[in-house]
């Protein structure tokens, strides 16, 4: 049974659904548009866009008898969040690393230069 709160990494770690993701980003369609372009049929095109779904990764809205997906900006927005979080704590990190690297090097040289 699916929860109403997957995690939008483990939507995307489905090679299928990062490539419906991917379809969806490109432009608003529906579930038959995306199954002609991908080797798996309608019904598994659904489940995989109700997971995204569930994810915030797409929304859906009707257009006469056609569901229309599209990309929701909501998941976006956290997955953005996340990579800027990680890249920004990595960024500190190397740079502490660096600095502690170079610091010894400095030490040594001035005493050297000294004798």
């Amino acid at each position: 049974m699916l929860t109403n709160e997957v995690d939008a990494w483990t939507a995307l770690g489905d090679p299928s659904r990062r490539r419906i993701f991917h379809a969806v980003t490109s432009r608003p369609q529906s579930v038959g548009e995306l199954a002609a372009d991908l080797p798996i049929s309608r019904p598994a095109v659904s489940q995989h866009l109700k997971v995204l779904r569930a994810a915030e990764l797409v929304r859906v809205h009707t257009a006469g008898t056609r569901r229309i997906y599209t990309v929701d900006t909501t998941g976006l927005s956290a997955l953005r969040a996340e990579l800027d979080a990680f890249w920004a704590q990595t960024l500190t990190n190397l740079k502490s690393v660096a600095e502690s690297s170079a610091a010894p090097q400095t030490r040594t040289r001035t005493q050297t230069e000294e004798t």
